[in-house]
């Protein structure tokens, strides 16, 4: 029978090219001249020794342990089972060592960058170094990230860092003593004040806290609608702001008053939680509340919380650094 029509139909399978090593030989000539000098051929840059891994193969190695967070012996199978190429752990990390020197001019433009933005979010996280507590420190804007290793949390290694000495801008922080030593403006970070106070509602019950909860809730929303519009919180609603927040820390005060008992007779006397937030809360108040009065300021300080939690992550998967 004849068909009355041909109707075209196509079927595509996508698939992967099998992996295949590369091997370029450079051939050169060396030389002694009747001089007495000794003349070699040009090699290209990537060709420094007989024999060496090209820069793919090291990018490669740099990007599966630094991006996609594989420990190093996991990244060396990897590269075996794909391309039958049998490394070294030491590759690898002679492969990282080199990136980050080539990457040094960057980060030292990074971290100028940070010291002169407006706005920055710091952070530090404990991290294990060749088997030891080190402290991952963290400065961050919304486009830039700097980080820094220390085997100090406090001062020691935020004067070694060298952004928060010669800073001027806003300092967004979880009110870690050691970044009141600098001489900058200061914001605190509201979500670390939120989780505290879900704590207390929690285990004391005490009515504040639900009141202090809604009221950072609720002053985000009209911060953030007063952003959305492109102006700022209106003094009286500013003013009306800051006299519930008085309050509501006033009835705080009233239901946890500060212990006056030493448990030692050197030290400064033992505080309960709901006490050591009241104090911070109300010595601190321009800096709680520093997301009302400019526009810059977020209201938490999750920024730096993302940025140093893919190295948490990568912590995580390889047990330290080196």
């Amino acid at each position: 029978a004849q068909a009355e029509a041909l109707i075209p139909v196509r079927r595509q399978v996508f698939d992967l090219l099998r992996p295949v090593l590369q091997v370029t030989e450079h051939r050169g000539y060396e030389a002694h001249c009747r001089c007495g000098q000794h003349h070699c051929s040009d090699f290209p840059p990537e060709a420094v020794a007989p024999v060496q891994y090209g820069p793919v193969v090291k990018s490669t190695l740099v990007y599966l342990t630094q991006s996609q967070l594989l420990p190093m012996a996991r990244t060396v199978q990897l590269i075996e089972d794909l391309y039958g190429l049998k490394l070294s752990a030491g590759t690898v990390q002679a492969s990282i060592g080199q990136a980050a020197q080539w990457l040094a001019p960057a980060y030292e433009r990074i971290a100028q960058a940070v010291s002169a933005a407006p706005v920055v979010h710091f952070d530090e996280t404990g991290q294990r170094v060749n088997g030891r507590l080190h402290w991952l420190h963290t400065a961050a804007t919304s486009e830039l990230t700097w980080y820094g290793s220390h085997d100090k949390r406090g001062h020691i290694a935020m004067n070694a860092a060298g952004i928060l000495p010669a800073f001027k801008g806003v300092a967004v922080h979880d009110g870690w003593a050691s970044y009141r030593e600098y001489d900058c403006t200061h914001a605190l970070c509201n979500a670390h004040h939120l989780r505290e106070l879900i704590y207390l509602e929690e285990t004391t019950h005490q009515p504040w806290t639900r009141k202090m909860i809604d009221f950072l809730r609720a002053a985000k929303t009209q911060a953030d609608a007063a952003k959305g519009a492109d102006r700022t919180v209106s003094p009286k609603r500013l003013a009306r702001l800051r006299r519930r927040y008085r309050t509501i820390l006033t009835e705080g005060e009233r239901d946890n008053p500060p212990s006056t008992q030493r448990a030692r007779r050197r030290g400064r006397i033992k505080q309960s939680p709901a006490v050591n937030l009241l104090i911070r809360l109300r010595q601190h108040t321009h800096d709680v509340l520093r997301f009302l009065t400019d526009a810059r300021v977020p209201f938490d300080n999750n920024q730096a919380e993302r940025d140093i939690r893919m190295p948490k992550l990568k912590q995580k998967t390889s047990g330290c650094f080196r």
